[in-house]
């Protein structure tokens, strides 16, 4: 038996040996035919979400959009998940595991820069303030990205053995104050099941070059907290700082305290931390040192030691400085995002997928750790997960200087969206085609 197959073997061309096309290829093919098809709706749908941006809970329009595509492709869709979120679900042409896409849909309160066609004008209510809002994060691209893979296999429905779900998710960014809403929010109500997800993929566009690839397994984003200080001095004319306690000069001097604890006090060869105060609240007139202050900032985190630990030395830290001037701070601290955590087998086994799409010279499996923070963390820690950035850096532009996520000047390059269609396309496929 073994010298005739060896015999056949021998026998077969060489060329007839090559000419077998791997698993998946004919996939492969349809995948990249079928993006080509549809960027031209991609490109669109990203502009038209651009130009109209909605904050987090407020995904009213963007969701209507998304729903209605979702069903013209014949998804089964489901609607108003955590609050404006829509889920879809494909069912493939023959049974197998069930797989997640994730595109996060809310804009943030920033007035922006950007001297493009489709620049947002657009105004909202952010905790009560009149905001400038733009999707200064790239949510608008995530958004039409997985629109486009929706349409891209719902087109090859036959052929996938197994079921894909759509999650456009909304509050990525955060809620106002007194509402829920998010991943969490999403999980709770149900978007992992019915059916069950085994695996689900996300991307999110960043400033390396456009077309680019870049992830790592285990930890790649930080976990978030936030944190409130409350500074209660007491209250005095501002001629007469001696007859009242100054929160606002408490105030500053915990802002500089708190430096010291990650310069200082930490082992940063455990891992990468920030402690940042991004907003300050005190007084309403000149000559008056007022009551109290608020301070709102957050802690960003890898080790869940450093964790607690840098937690419990805010709060000595702050209240002992008020307590040193006579005033009290209170500490409040509140538990966000985990950290961002790709699975290590699920993150091996496609990256030969990634990188058959991003080119083997675009293509950065051991990326950098970043100290922003994800809440795909939340749906990371139900079910293995992997989510990778991709670049969106104009060729020729130092992806140095180009302007971050959240600030005004934020740019995408439209080259990298078929990039990102058939980045999470392929995913959804290989890893059905390789069962759980």
């Amino acid at each position: 038996m073994k010298r005739a197959l060896l015999a056949l073997v021998l026998a077969c061309p060489p060329s007839v040996m090559a000419a077998t096309p791997p698993p998946g290829k004919a996939l492969y093919d349809q995948i990249d035919r079928r993006t080509a098809e549809v960027l031209p709706k991609v490109v669109g749908w990203r502009r038209d979400i651009h130009e109209h941006p909605e904050l987090g809970n407020q995904e009213v329009r963007t969701a209507a959009l998304v729903a209605a595509h979702l069903r013209t492709l014949g998804l089964e869709v489901r609607t108003g998940v955590a609050h404006t979120g829509v889920v879809g679900v494909l069912k493939g042409g023959r049974p197998g595991p069930v797989v997640a896409l994730r595109a996060d849909m809310d804009a943030l309160p920033v007035v922006e820069e950007v001297d493009v066609p489709f620049r947002s004008k657009a105004r909202g209510t952010w905790n009560g303030r009149d905001v400038g809002v733009m999707h200064a994060c790239g949510h608008d691209n995530h958004t039409a990205i997985l629109m486009g893979v929706a349409e891209v296999l719902a087109g090859m429905r036959a052929a996938l053995p197994g079921t894909v779900k759509f999650l456009f998710q909304p509050s990525e960014e955060g809620v106002q104050d007194g509402e829920t809403g998010g991943a969490s929010v999403m999980v709770d109500e149900g978007a992992l099941e019915d059916p069950k997800v085994d695996a689900v993929f996300g991307l999110h566009v960043f400033p390396y070059e456009a077309g680019a690839i870049v992830y790592k397994p285990e930890g790649i984003m930080a976990a978030a907290d936030v944190l409130t200080i409350e500074v209660k001095g007491r209250q005095t004319h501002g001629a007469l700082p001696w007859s009242g306690i100054d929160p606002i000069v408490i105030s500053s001097q915990i802002v500089l305290g708190l430096q010291t604890i990650v310069s200082r006090q930490e082992d940063l060869t455990v891992g990468p931390a920030i402690v940042t105060i991004g907003l300050i609240q005190g007084g309403n007139r000149y000559n008056i040192i007022p009551e109290d202050v608020r301070m709102v900032g957050t802690i960003r985190t890898f080790d869940p030691g450093m964790r607690d630990e840098i937690h419990a030395r805010i709060k000595r830290t702050a209240e002992n400085i008020a307590a040193s001037a006579g005033a009290t701070a209170k500490v409040t601290i509140e538990t966000g995002n985990p950290v961002t955590y790709n699975d290590p087998a699920l993150t091996q086994r496609m990256g030969p997928t990634l990188k058959r799409v991003a080119g083997a010279d675009k293509w950065f499996p051991n990326g950098r750790v970043t100290t922003t923070a994800e809440d795909f963390a939340v749906y990371q820690k139900r079910v293995p997960g992997v989510f990778f950035f991709l670049g969106i850096t104009p060729k020729g532009t130092d992806p140095k200087i180009a302007a971050p996520n959240h600030s005004p000047r934020f740019f995408a390059d439209e080259s990298a969206l078929p990039v990102g269609v058939r980045a999470l396309s392929n995913l959804a496929v290989d890893y059905l085609l390789g069962g759980k």
